[in-house]
């Protein structure tokens, strides 16, 4: 599903990711950890095509196709889509609107009344984009936007940050949905997930973990046990072993 070979990404002309290599399979979901300022975001904003991350060197390379140059809406085409950690507040554009937009230009088949009632967004369809939500607002309209646009690689930037223990099951949920194999149609949907608290891991069942730190990719392994070590030990033995 996804090749990253060698990857160097400079923001504002500072290096963040330093040679990231990964590989992705179809139907596989990896979590991303690691301390703040260790290129986590910048790595999944990368993948997403966003302008200020520049790539040095290296190839971003999705289901065959080489997407190092493709622009943001390129790749959302393609079937890339992601939950931003903060994502803007849009005035003149309505949560409903954006929402069916995205369903019908990949004509999928979303009942998208049906998806805002789910995720208590109901009353917040006629709002401006995000405009005034909660953290927890933000996060089930960010989930909202991207169960419309279906894609089959899903980026998940601290998805839990900011939801309540009330909407935190909900949430999770949705997103254990989402990344799940559509086994009538054979279709198979992979992810990545930044995460720091892992409380996303009672919800969805992750295949492999990664940690990243100074914009390298230190170790990895099976998504429980990498978890169990930062939460045990920190990132320090990381650096160690490295």
């Amino acid at each position: 599903m996804l090749e990253i070979n060698n990857l160097h990404v400079s923001v504002d002309n500072k290096p963040i990711l330093k040679g990231v290599d990964l590989i992705i399979e179809e139907g596989e979901t990896h979590i991303l950890l690691g301390p703040n300022g260790s290129g986590k975001t910048t790595l999944l904003m990368t993948i997403m095509g966003m302008p200020r991350c520049e790539i040095t060197a290296g190839r971003i390379i999705f289901k065959g196709k080489d997407i190092t140059n493709a622009t943001p809406d390129e790749r959302a085409r393609l079937g890339i889509g992601m939950m931003f950690q903060k994502p803007p507040s849009v005035h003149g554009v309505k949560l409903g609107q954006i929402a069916n937009i995205t369903a019908n230009i990949r004509n999928n088949n979303i009942d998208v009344d049906s998806l805002a009632e789910k995720l208590n967004l109901k009353e917040h369809m006629e709002r401006d984009l995000n405009y005034g939500f909660s953290g927890g607002e933000l996060k089930r309209s960010e989930l909202l936007q991207l169960v419309c646009q279906n894609p089959e690689l899903v980026l998940l930037d601290e998805p839990e940050s900011g939801v309540d223990i009330s909407n935190i099951s909900l949430i999770g949920n949705i997103i254990n949905e989402l990344l799940r194999k559509d086994k009538v149609k054979g279709r198979t949907v992979s992810g990545i997930i930044v995460t720091h608290t892992g409380y996303i891991l009672e919800y969805v069942n992750a295949d492999r973990g990664h940690i990243l730190i100074d914009g390298i990719i230190m170790c990895s392994g099976t998504a429980r046990d990498i978890f169990n070590e930062v939460r045990l030990h920190g990132f320090g033995r990381c650096k160690q072993c490295q």
